[in-house]
């Protein structure tokens, strides 16, 4: 096993991006009208209470805005969403524009195509890093009727793909000598 420079973002995004991560897109409800933002980081925290969190870039406009609404509801992308990703992922583009929505418990976006959402008051945000360590409140969740059994959108080695993909990625490497 050879060490890699774990300083370089290059680097440390490259040997990271072997761990395929689910991804979500984050809405928000403000007086200027709905705002959203992909994320490739949430995961659930706590069963009792119910929380769940996510890692929003501290300089983001977008996480700035959900912060000052409140609450969130996060959206989990299903494989046939790459492009309602791509779109929520970009900049200067009305991101609402191409996607349906309702409001959920706490009036934030529900995408109603997405395959399933946790709609959160939103209970502590803490800096980590370069990012926020923000954790939210379920207030209310579901999965998209008819839709259990429908495998997620992970972004897995810098590509959208899906949990079958990634497994037949990881299975494909080398077990030995697939160090870096």
């Amino acid at each position: 096993m050879t060490l890699v420079d774990h300083q370089d973002p290059a680097t440390f995004r490259r040997v990271l991006g072997h761990y395929p991560t689910g991804v979500a897109v984050i809405t928000a409800i403000t007086p200027e009208g709905p705002v959203g933002m992909a994320v490739g980081t949430f995961t659930s925290i706590s069963l009792d209470p119910p929380l769940v969190g996510f890692f929003p870039d501290r300089n983001s406009s977008t996480w700035a805005r959900i912060r000052t609404a409140g609450a969130f509801c996060a959206n989990v992308l299903g494989e046939d969403h790459e492009a309602v990703c791509r779109v929520f992922a970009s900049r200067d583009v009305d991101r609402f524009a191409a996607v349906d929505w309702v409001p959920g418990p706490t009036g934030s976006p529900v995408l109603t195509d997405a395959i399933a959402w946790a709609d959160c008051r939103l209970a502590d945000d803490h800096p980590v890093g370069d990012h926020d360590l923000v954790v939210g409140h379920v207030m209310g969740l579901a999965l998209r009727p008819g839709e259990q059994a429908q495998r997620p959108l992970v972004f897995h080695r810098g590509r959208y793909g899906t949990s079958t993909t990634a497994t037949a990625a990881l299975s494909s490497l080398p077990l030995e000598g697939a160090w870096l």
